[in-house]
C-alpha cells in the first residue's frame, strides 16, 4: 500500500513539475476580429494590448490559458470608429477596461488540433465560449535557447450575448475572432 502511494505521488509530482508557464510574445502575436458592416462588407480590427499566458508541458499539450485584453487598445484603423467602440454604446472601456478568458476544458481533435473551452468575460458578462485551436509547431529559439510555440485560435462569438451594441447599429451580431500566438516558455 505504501509503495503504491509513493508511486502515485511520484507520478503526480513529475507531471506537475513538467508543467511550465508560457507567455505570449506580443510583438509576434495578434488578437484580431472581424464583423460585418451594413451586411455587405467586413471590418477588421485588433486589440494592441493583451497579456496571454498558458500552463503547459514542453509539448504544449493540454494548455490552460489565462487571457486579459485591454478594451481601450481596440484598433480598426479608424480613430472615429475606435472612439465609438470604446464608448458606452459598445465596450464601455472606462467601466469595463478588460476582456478576460480562462480555460475550463480542452479536447484534442487531432494530432495538433483541439477545442478550447473557457469563460469569456466581456462588458461585465461572462459566458462559455469554445475556440478551435491549432498548434503550428514548437521550436527551440536559438537566441534564447527557450522553447517557443506557435498557435492559432479561431472562433465566433455573438456580441449581443455580451450586451455589446444595440439592435440599431448596422453591424452584424457574429464576431469572428482570430488569435495568432507565439508563446515563449518561461
Amino acid at each position: 500500500m505504501r509503495k503504491s502511494i509513493f508511486v502515485l505521488t511520484f507520478i503526480i509530482s513529475a507531471s506537475l513539475a513538467a508543467q511550465a508557464t508560457w507567455k505570449a510574445d506580443n510583438a509576434h502575436s495578434k488578437v484580431g476580429f472581424a464583423i460585418s458592416h451594413l451586411l455587405i462588407s467586413e471590418v477588421e480590427g485588433h486589440f494592441g494590448e493583451f497579456d496571454i499566458s498558458a500552463t503547459a508541458d514542453e509539448t504544449f499539450s493540454d494548455p490552460n490559458f489565462t487571457v486579459e485584453i485591454k478594451t481601450a487598445s481596440i484598433d480598426t484603423d479608424n480613430e472615429r470608429r475606435d472612439g465609438h467602440l470604446k464608448s458606452d454604446d459598445f465596450f464601455a472601456a472606462e467601466t469595463h477596461p478588460a476582456i478576460t478568458f480562462k480555460t475550463t476544458s480542452l479536447k484534442k481533435t487531432g494530432e495538433k488540433s483541439f477545442k478550447l473551452t473557457g469563460d469569456l468575460r466581456m462588458h461585465g458578462v461572462t459566458k462559455p465560449v469554445t475556440l478551435d485551436g491549432k498548434l503550428n509547431g514548437i521550436i527551440t529559439d536559438q537566441r534564447t535557447e527557450k522553447l517557443k510555440a506557435g498557435l492559432k485560435l479561431t472562433g465566433t462569438v455573438n456580441r449581443k450575448d455580451f450586451e455589446i451594441g444595440s439592435k440599431s447599429f448596422p453591424v452584424g451580431d457574429e464576431v469572428e475572432m482570430t488569435i495568432n500566438l507565439e508563446m515563449a516558455q518561461q
